[in-house]
């Protein structure tokens, strides 16, 4: 076990590391930068000298190996620097929005789970038309782009109907309600592919289970079909659920920049699209370096839920 925990910490540390430096060589590679960003905002033509002046004082004119050094020793000291444009703590910026990224995040994986295995589940039991239809519902939810599903979903449930608002986001502690309705049009764009990805595993991993001899055994005890598939079958099965949901987890924080700026929600995503069309670096950094914490996070839920499922794998 202490093994397995050191491994895990020196791999999510490595994966920091290569993530955030990446980054910084990336940007770098990009044309432009946060000098002539914010020079352009303040007047249409500057001096060459003004550029290097505003180089020099936003502290990018050093070489990328420094830059990145010094971003290292502000993140050992508990800081992900200054934002080149607001003169914010990355941190504090970063701390609001992550909010609104984790809502849509957690609540399209909660969805696609509840729900993509509960008719996973009902198509392992009735094979034949509901396996087919969840065989169809899958094809469609794969096929169907996002963006054309949000613009579906806002026209419909919230210019025609206006049962949920277009856009925004109320925070969690400002109203319960507004947070749920502001939700909604999002996650539910979000989890049209994360059901049907999820049902199709799970009737996948269900009918195998069921066909297996303790299943047999278990019926000829004479248990009933349901306490088999609740208590015995779903937990054997939920191994290759719990990776899809680790995917889909993994997936939607580094894809949800579209729908975030589609229905106006101030998350990472947004963020990060903005700071990349202006070319600064300690904030792309930042979202960066949150963005890779999340991901081995979301690694380390899924190892504890398969030890959790199967103590064995905690004894290799």
């Amino acid at each position: 076990m202490l093994r397995a925990a050191l491994r895990w910490l020196l791999s999510s540390a490595a994966l920091l590391f290569v993530v955030t430096a990446l980054t910084f060589v990336l940007v770098s590679l990009a044309p432009g930068d946060a000098a002539k960003a914010i020079l352009s905002n303040q007047s249409s033509t500057y001096s060459p000298e003004q550029y290097q002046q505003m180089r020099h004082l936003l502290g990018i004119d050093q070489p990328l190996p420094a830059q990145y050094w010094h971003w290292l020793g502000n993140l050992l000291h508990g800081s992900l620097g200054t934002d080149l444009f607001s003169g914010q703590s990355i941190t504090d910026a970063l701390g609001e929005r992550i909010g609104p990224s984790l809502s849509i995040t957690l609540g399209t994986v909660l969805l696609s789970g509840v729900v993509g295995t509960g008719l996973g589940v009902l198509s392992a039991r009735r094979a034949g038309l509901v396996g087919r239809i969840v065989d169809a519902a899958a094809l469609a939810g794969f096929a169907v782009p996002n963006f054309w599903l949000a613009l579906l979903l806002v026209e419909l449930l919230a210019l025609k109907l206006t049962v949920f608002p277009p856009g925004g986001y109320v925070p969690l502690g400002a109203s319960v309600t507004g947070w749920l309705h502001s939700l909604v049009l999002p996650v539910a764009t979000l989890s049209a592919g994360g059901v049907a990805f999820v049902a199709k595993q799970t009737r996948d991993a269900m009918t195998q289970v069921l066909s297996a001899e303790f299943v047999t055994m278990l019926r000829a005890r004479g248990l009933s079909t349901r306490s088999i598939v609740i208590r015995h079958a779903l937990r054997n099965a939920a191994g290759p659920v719990v990776t899809v949901l680790g995917l889909l987890l993994v997936s939607l924080l580094s894809g949800a920049v579209v729908i975030e700026s589609f229905f106006s929600i101030p998350g990472l995503g947004q963020q990060a699209a903005y700071a990349s069309g202006t070319h600064d670096l300690p904030m792309i950094t930042g979202v960066a370096f949150c963005f890779t914490v999340l991901v081995v996070a979301a690694n380390l839920l899924v190892d504890l839920s398969y030890r959790w499922l199967n103590p064995k794998v905690g004894d290799a």
